[in-house]
């Protein structure tokens, strides 16, 4: 199993010395990555449904403060020299898709390989229609068709693409990335839909676990594994050379307490067999939410999560 962490994208340790200073440390106690959320901003007016919380409202638009994905993992890229920085998800429709892939390209150069591109569709109507992006109720086309063309962009010698939201020809595309053929690609999204995007696009999905709102049960999860499987064997790939990275908050001991036992909560051993269960299904990579109320809370997190947990795991 490989770990990572989410990176905080609001409050008092969203700024600059805060985020390189969690950043070196999780490079320090050698977690597999860290992944960085993407809105580019946030509507006064959202009534657009939120997939992870139950009543369907998002938790973030108070403040509305968000940096920009993409540059805030290019600055993390130069302080950091093994970590695997992942944009988690990226919203493929939000950005033109040939500077998408040259912004791409770039950071995977620049930080010596060490990308790992999460994507996702998007669920908030409001900001696609703020960026004047393509229409959202054809964002799942629209990402297909760009996956398609960054791998095009990425690997040609002579990239052409002619698709209905995207075409090119007659172009260089350089520097190309790093890693061959390109940077994995992990697609989010609970969907049947995404979990075939995944498996015909992508080289794993990236689903959240262990909220009210999707709890993704071991059960639960194996039988989307199958789905995933049986998807790619149509395509003819390997289905076991798909990653299952899975993102899920890590909870106080105290979320159990009085009732059922809640997934990641309580003592380390048995987080360990929560880790362990999923483990078996066949998840590859846990993400953890273990962002701090501030920097020193933070950083005490990380330590305790490498102490406790993965040093054991």
């Amino acid at each position: 199993m490989k770990f990572g962490f989410y990176l905080p994208n609001h409050g008092p340790a969203a700024r600059p010395e805060p985020l390189a200073a969690i950043a070196r440390k999780g490079d320090e106690l050698g977690f597999y990555c860290m992944v960085a959320g993407d809105h580019i901003l946030v509507p006064e007016t959202i009534d657009s449904p939120y997939p992870y919380t139950v009543s369907g409202e998002f938790p973030g638009g108070d403040g509305g403060e968000y940096f920009e994905q993409l540059t805030l993992l290019s600055y993390l890229a130069g302080v950091t020299s093994r970590m695997r920085l992942v944009p988690s998800v990226m919203i493929v429709p939000h950005r033109p898709p040939l500077l998408t892939a040259k912004i791409l390209a770039t950071l995977d150069v620049l930080s010596q390989g060490r990308l790992t591109l999460g994507v996702g569709v998007g669920w908030m109507e409001e900001e696609f229609q703020a960026l004047g992006a393509p229409p959202f109720a054809e964002r799942g086309g629209v990402t297909n068709e760009y996956l398609r063309a960054f791998k095009e962009l990425w690997t040609s010698d002579n990239p052409t693409f002619q698709g209905k939201y995207c075409q090119f020809a007659n172009l260089k595309f350089l520097p190309k990335p790093v890693q061959e053929p390109h940077p994995p690609i992990w697609v989010g999204g609970q969907s049947r839909l995404a979990i075939r995007r995944a498996a015909e696009l992508g080289n794993g999905w990236h689903p959240v676990g262990g909220i009210p709102a999707s709890p993704l049960e071991p059960e639960d999860l194996a039988q989307d594994l199958a789905f995933m499987h049986r998807c790619a064997e149509r395509v003819q790939r390997d289905p076991s050379e798909l990653d299952v990275a899975m993102k899920t908050p890590l909870y106080d001991v105290a979320s159990s307490a009085g009732g059922p036992h809640r997934r990641f909560s309580g003592e380390p051993g048995q987080i360990l067999q929560d880790v362990q269960t999923y483990e078996d299904i066949g998840v590859t990579h846990l993400i953890f939410d273990i962002r701090g109320s501030d920097l020193d809370h933070a950083l005490e997190r990380l330590e305790w999560f490498a102490t406790e947990i993965m040093a054991h795991a």
